[in-house]
């Protein structure tokens, strides 16, 4: 469909999907995929979708530019309210951001604000622009408002204890049964009746002021749009993050579990008290669905948190190599991408999106400012600047377009692989990692994002000399001491003519392959994609492809129990004297699934550390 459709609130989309008598919900998902490439006419504050000869659907969306209420949707068939076209357009319109349901929800997702924060959850790694704070967490609801719990003051050497209401935890019960369907339907089988039953279930959660498990709801649905959609890039380990997230609170939320970082808070655009003094770090091309094109500027602040300066319009690839010098604009100001990747910004007023984007509100005033290197905080040559990651590396060998490093310091730990970020011809990061494997025993410093598959992968998006070594990258002046490998494009001038041979033997591609890790998570996204038939299939081969022996060698033994069970779970199904599936049936594959995605990303977390010293 055109991206000129309208978000339209979970709740609009779940009422409209319930009207449905059974035949028309079995062909929803068909009228839905038929309104790709339908002509979509705006004017006057109104869309207007052609369903067929006799069938017009207008949106009219409210002063927010989203379809809040059913009243804002109309269709001209004889059946409306309660139509097929109306229920399709409105699942092929965006999923709207959460919001306070009313003045009780807005007063607890404030006093929820001021609560410390929670540890941080899952990367998006699906969104190259910005990165995603977690969101606050803190004291919920009074007493006798709609769905609140209970709290124990926080005294000496205490902390603040929340219980859950019987409201909340029926609306965690709720998302966790809309959740556990959408697993064991997979992606092929979690259509428009599935995922409008887990926006019902998120609006639910919303109205108790369950923020998090809502957020991740949403969150799951527009991953599981995305990874049916045929012209979209496939998302899946993003979809089994999240997915990962929704189940995880909403069974802790069950459970009574007193954790006041499991409520969460609506996510708000955030306004700094004062200056926001920011550095430049890089230019990201992005090549997006749609036709979308354009580049993403990053920032980072002073204490390391990240933000962005996104220019993603329609234009394609095209766009994407044009945009790395384009005009960039934050209200009065205007400067280049260039400028400001290899300068700062200091921003009066600013306003941060959840993401992290800085958005030209009114009132946004920026002024240029002098940029720094970057610079490491630790001396082992480790980093972090925003979302992103900073390593000094040495290079070693090539393995096809990929770079073979070896992390500075040396510590015997292996060498590890630097991707092209983006493999597009227009792009230049493809080109400029072929030409840093020609100089083994080059040092550089990479700015760039961990692979979210592959936990020995790092896919950079800018390099820098290495201060203190002579064989290093020598960048001209107008460079400003560091290269955008989607934009620049280094040369032989750019190399020191002379590298010493590196000591240790170059190495060879199956040194630098991830653990056998990997066999979990084929194992999780495989269940996510294929839904619980698939997660049985290993189980009735009897491990032929002996995933659970090579586990175990490795020794990820726990590992390779999960995996193992998983399937076994899976394959067994407990029915009761009328063949339904037994209540405990439902619950016992999501919790197993749940299970082994929890280990997996703990041990993936734990291996980024050891191979990348974060």
């Amino acid at each position: 469909m055109s991206p000129s459709l309208p978000p339209v609130a979970p709740e609009v989309f779940a009422s409209a999907v319930e009207s449905l008598t059974t035949r028309l919900r079995g062909r929803l998902d068909a009228a839905v995929e038929a309104l790709a490439g339908t002509p979509v006419t705006t004017g006057d504050g109104t869309v207007r979708v052609r369903c067929g000869e006799d069938a017009r659907v207008t949106l009219t969306p409210g002063p927010s530019g989203t379809v809040t209420d059913p009243g804002q949707a109309h269709c001209t068939c004889l059946l409306a309210p309660r139509c097929l076209h109306l229920a399709a357009v409105l699942g092929a319109c965006p999923v709207a951001d959460a919001a306070p349901a009313d003045a009780a929800s807005a007063a607890d997702a404030a006093s929820a604000a001021d609560g410390p924060a929670p540890a941080d959850g899952p990367a998006d790694r699906a969104r190259p622009v910005g990165r995603d704070r977690p969101a606050a967490s803190g004291s919920p609801a009074a007493p006798g408002r709609p769905g609140a719990g209970t709290e124990t003051p926080a005294g000496p050497g205490r902390r603040s204890v929340h219980v859950p209401s019987a409201d909340r935890i029926r609306a965690a019960s709720g998302l966790w049964t809309a959740a556990a369907a959408v697993l064991s339907a997979g992606t092929a089988g979690a259509g428009a009746v599935l995922q409008a039953e887990l926006l019902r279930a998120a609006h639910t959660a919303r109205l108790t002021g369950l923020h998090r498990a809502e957020a991740a709801a949403l969150d799951v649905v527009r991953h599981l749009r995305d990874e049916r959609d045929p012209y979209r890039p496939r998302a899946l380990t993003v979809l089994a993050d999240t997915l990962r997230e929704l189940l995880l609170v909403t069974h802790r939320l069950r459970s009574a579990d007193p954790d006041p970082e499991l409520i969460g808070a609506v996510r708000r655009h955030h306004r700094p008290d004062g200056p926001l003094r920011l550095y430049g770090v890089c230019r990201e091309p992005v090549i997006g669905p749609d036709g979308l094109g354009g580049v993403v500027t990053h920032l980072v602040d002073d204490d390391g948190h990240g933000y962005t300066l996104p220019d993603v319009k329609p234009g394609g690839p095209a766009r994407a190599r044009r945009a790395g010098t384009a005009h960039v604009a934050v209200r009065s100001f205007l400067s280049d991408h260039f400028r400001v990747s290899r300068g700062g910004l200091i921003v009066t007023g600013a306003v941060v999106a959840p993401d992290g984007r800085l958005l030209p509100e009114p009132g946004v005033r920026a002024a240029f400012a002098a940029g720094r290197p970057w610079t490491p905080p630790d001396s082992g040559g480790a980093g972090h600047t925003g979302s992103l990651t900073v390593r000094d590396v040495e290079v070693a060998a090539t393995d096809g377009e990929d770079l073979l490093v070896r992390v500075l310091p040396g510590r015997g730990d292996g060498p590890v692989r630097l991707a092209p970020a983006h493999r597009h011809p227009f792009l230049a990061h493809t080109a400029n990692l072929r030409r840093l494997g020609e100089h083994p025993g080059l040092r550089i410093r990479v700015v760039g994002r961990l692979d979210p598959d592959r936990v020995t992968t790092l896919r950079p998006l800018a390099v820098a000399p290495v201060p203190g070594t002579g064989a290093t990258l020598w960048l001209p002046d107008d460079w400003q001491g560091r290269a955008d490998l989607g934009y620049d494009h280094l040369r032989d001038d750019h190399f020191p003519p002379d590298l010493p041979r590196p000591f240790e033997p170059v190495p060879t591609a199956a040194t630098a392959d991830d653990p056998p890790l990997w066999r979990v998570r084929r194992l999780v996204e495989l269940a996510v994609a294929g839904g619980r038939r698939a997660a049985a299939e290993p189980s009735r081969d009897n491990d032929r492809h002996g995933h659970a022996a090579a586990l175990r060698r490795s020794g990820f033994v726990t590992g390779a129990e999960l995996a193992v069970t998983l399937g076994a779970v899976a394959a067994h199904r407990t029915r009761d004297a009328f063949g339904r599936l037994a209540a405990d049936d439902q619950d016992r594959y999501p919790a197993q699934w749940l299970a082994t995605a929890v280990y997996l990303a703990g041990a993936e977390a734990a291996l980024r550390r050891k191979f990348w010293r974060g």
